[in-house]
């Protein structure tokens, strides 16, 4: 098993089965996951990405997955879905996410997550659910009823987290309330069944959420309509280019920030702030005398510069499909060896075996 660093935490914890190592000493440890979409956007490398290559450096156990079972929430054809996760893959390990010092893997190949989630589904009541907003949006734009998958992922989504005794989740402002209600059922768990689980804590994202570049009043999504609206890692140099040049702004030339009256040209600062590692205020100083046309330029610029050594490495990665599902099976062998032993005392607790 893979050997990691023990800090107390604080708080006991249950005794651990796995080679005798005592649990009341709660490890620091980090999970995150990325739906598998194909390449992600300039939005997921800002806003989760960038900050999960820092984390793998700074946590001694980490964990990200590619959540293949949560993408089913929409179904999309096999084939699709199997090439989604070899390129979203292939895009986070360009990005630098090392699997030598985090866990990678694909959620589908470690079960427990999925018999964890029918447990903590029994421990949530539905009215709780239901007032989550993500089940609203997504419910209308599916133009239906909404399917139990919908409603439930976020149970699966705590079942994602408790399954490692996850102390840090790094998450976006969307995601809050859906960590809000992990910590809730870690929280009910441990009152029915003792001390078990850590309340995780989130990790938010000092990155301003990215918008799109043709409605700044939403956030950035490859699911938009619009395809100059959304910025992937993997869009050529004319591509970005072309993007940005029909970036939505106003008609004011001066290049300022202020988020509220000025979305549009707030989110190209915001972004060339981001992709430069400058503060807001280093950005305008540079943007001094440029008028909004020219700016968007420069910011297209800096996201070409950024990205060419990823976008690079992406084709590489992606014409060595075996690797990249070695990379996943790999990962998820040793995301088993340290789910079983929390997941087995798991049963016992509740009365499984």
């Amino acid at each position: 098993m893979q050997a990691w660093r023990r800090r107390r935490m604080g708080r006991a914890a249950e005794r651990s089965r796995s080679k005798g190592t005592p649990q009341n000493m709660v490890m620091d440890r980090i999970f995150s996951g990325i739906q598998p979409t194909g390449t992600p956007h300039l939005g997921n490398y800002l806003g989760a990405i960038q900050n999960w290559v820092n984390l793998q450096e700074e946590c001694s156990s980490v964990l990200y997955s590619i959540m293949d079972m949560h993408s089913f929430t929409m179904p999309k054809e096999p084939a699709v879905l199997r090439q989604n996760i070899l390129d979203t893959t292939a895009a986070i390990l360009a990005c630098g996410i090392d699997p030598k010092k985090c866990l990678l893997f694909r959620q589908s190949l470690v079960p427990e997550h999925a018999e964890l989630a029918w447990i903590l589904g029994c421990l949530t009541n539905v009215p709780r659910l239901l007032r989550l907003p993500q089940w609203k949006m997504k419910r209308a734009s599916q133009n239906s009823e909404g399917t139990v998958g919908l409603l439930t992922y976020p149970v699966l989504q705590a079942a994602d987290i408790l399954l490692y005794k996850s102390t840090r989740v790094p998450v976006g402002e969307d995601q809050v309330l859906h960590l809000e209600l992990a910590q809730d059922i870690a929280q009910h768990f441990n009152k029915k069944y003792g001390e078990f689980f850590p309340v995780p804590k989130a990790i938010l994202s000092t990155t301003k959420k990215i918008k799109s570049l043709r409605d700044p009043s939403a956030k950035m999504s490859k699911s938009d309509p619009q395809k100059l609206a959304t910025v992937t890692i993997a869009d050529s140099p004319d591509e970005i280019v072309l993007k940005f040049r029909k970036a939505v702004t106003d008609f004011t030339s001066e290049v300022t920030y202020e988020p509220a009256a000025r979305p549009g040209v707030s989110n190209l600062v915001s972004i060339h702030a981001a992709v430069a590692g400058l503060s807001i205020k280093e950005v305008l100083h540079q943007a001094t005398g440029l008028d909004t046309a020219h700016y968007k330029m420069v910011v297209a610029e800096a996201v070409i510069q950024k990205f060419a050594p990823i976008r690079n490495e992406i084709k590489k990665l992606q014409e060595d499909k075996s690797h990249l599902i070695k990379v996943l099976e790999d990962g998820a062998e040793k995301a088993k060896e340290l789910a079983a032993p929390i997941y087995q005392e798991i049963r016992r607790l509740v009365g499984f075996q």
